[in-house]
């Protein structure tokens, strides 16, 4: 008889059991974590998609957009990076995809001015007969209404800063968010290069990509009176 031995082996066996009783609930927690099977959209839809990025003035403040559009394309999504002036001629060539089919889903982002001419972009692609899934503005520096249909818009901006709340005007169809993101840290110059801001912009884009099933908002009937125009068109271009 060995009592001290069948004591020393009752606890190596009781220690192993804890051990495989704690990896078991690791295990289960990694199981059932949201974080851990990350939807992503399908290939289908990434397919048809594009992002449209709108740089502020001059091209060099705005470098984030580039960032964000990196990010995308390691996806696998569609995107154009340009100067808010070129909005019209991204509308038409946007317009002109969805019409042949190539394009399902028109997302667009913009920092500054081009957060600004956002509201422009998707009045005229309304007026086109294009709907507009998502918009989302980095710090819009007027006083901007959002006067046609994008199916959400979120406006992103500082309010103890140059940037404004979009107000929607009446008629406006779907849904505005204003998120005033003071007290951060970021400012005008860094909220498009914030890594923070940044995972925001692509999870609501990744989003957006998965609802594009969805029916898109109802849009302006192309040759439609266009709605008053927003304050991008009116006012000086300031970064």
């Amino acid at each position: 008889m060995r009592p001290n031995g069948r004591h020393t082996v009752g606890a190596s066996q009781l220690s192993a059991l804890r051990v495989w009783a704690v990896g078991l609930l690791l295990l289960s927690a990694v199981a059932i974590s949201p974080t851990t099977a990350k939807a992503a959209p399908s290939q289908a839809a990434v397919a048809t998609t594009h992002v449209y990025l709108l740089r502020g003035v001059l091209n060099i403040f705005s470098l984030g957009l580039d960032t964000i559009g990196a990010r995308l394309q390691a996806q696998g999504i569609p995107v154009t990076v340009a100067n808010f002036v070129s909005w019209s001629s991204l509308a038409d060539e946007a317009a002109a995809a969805y019409k042949a089919g190539r394009l399902k889903t028109i997302i667009l982002v913009g920092h500054s001015s081009g957060a600004t001419a956002l509201p422009d972009m998707i009045a005229k692609l309304n007026q086109l007969g294009v709907p507009v899934k998502l918009a989302i503005g980095l710090d819009s520096v007027f006083k901007t209404k959002l006067s046609s249909g994008a199916e959400r818009y979120i406006n992103i901006y500082i309010g103890d800063g140059p940037g404004e709340p979009v107000r929607a005007a009446a008629g406006f169809r779907g849904k505005l968010d204003n998120v005033d993101v003071r007290g951060t840290g970021v400012g005008h110059i860094s909220i498009d290069k914030n890594e923070a801001i940044q995972r925001r912009v692509i999870a609501e884009i990744d989003a957006a990509i998965m609802r594009s099933r969805a029916p898109a908002a109802p849009v302006a009937e192309p040759g439609a009176p266009r709605q008053a125009r927003s304050a991008a068109a009116a006012a000086p271009a300031r970064n």
